[in-house]
């Protein structure tokens, strides 16, 4: 049977894409990933990530990366009206109707993980034929979700690079909580509108317009 695994990174930044991806490999060769060292990416460094993004390219049967972008997300939030759980969910539907795999194994960001699978399945183009298999860690807990996940961290850290070679700043991670981020977001923010969240309550806060719709709620299902 074919697996995929399906993984993100870059969900809470102010800063960059959010990038989504799914990695098929056989059943079978599982263990093999395992031994190759794919797991979650948080737990490996940068130089790790960058030799297994490689290897894990060139082991996969198929595999597929969405990059979305600040505008992408600013208008499913700001404009669809949906929460970051159901954008993620949107995506890895089209990851999966992409690859075909017959097993699914997805890191779920909701805590309501029967709710997120069955929206993910309605929108499948043949659900009855995918085994999907939602659950929270399980980029530390399945090998095949811990390779795509390390696709998803090396693409977002690649992007999050060529942003500061282009405006010759280095604002740090991207994420509100960081120093840098947020010292470089309070000075730049209506400098650089292209590479920020517009839809994120730190944006909000520093451009004055009172809205926090972008991030509050933003884990709920």
């Amino acid at each position: 049977m074919l697996l995929c695994g399906i993984d993100e990174a870059g969900r809470g930044p102010v800063i960059g894409p959010m990038v989504m991806a799914g990695v098929v490999i056989d059943e079978k060769d599982h263990q093999k990933l395992h031994d190759l060292g794919a797991r979650d990416s948080k737990l490996l460094t940068p130089l790790q990530r960058e030799r297994l993004f490689k290897t894990i390219t060139e082991t996969a049967l198929r595999y597929k990366i969405i990059i979305l972008e600040p505008k992408d997300i600013d208008a499913a939030v700001d404009g669809k009206g949906i929460n970051l759980n159901w954008f993620e969910a949107n995506h890895a539907a089209e990851i999966i109707n992409d690859l075909a795999p017959g097993k699914v194994i997805l890191d779920c960001p909701s805590p309501n993980i029967a709710a997120f699978s069955a929206y993910i399945k309605e929108r499948l183009k043949w659900p009855a034929q995918v085994d999907l298999v939602c659950a929270h860690h399980a980029d530390r807990d399945h090998p095949v979700v811990g390779a795509a996940s390390i696709l998803a961290k090396v693409t977002r850290d690649e992007h999050i690079e060529r942003i500061k070679k282009k405006i010759g700043v280095d604002f740090g991670s991207g994420y509100p909580a960081d120093p840098k981020t947020s010292e470089f977001l309070k000075k730049n923010w209506d400098k650089y509108p292209e590479i920020f969240r517009h839809s994120w309550a730190s944006y909000h806060r520093v451009a004055g317009t009172n809205k926090t719709k972008g991030q509050k709620g933003l884990k709920d299902f």
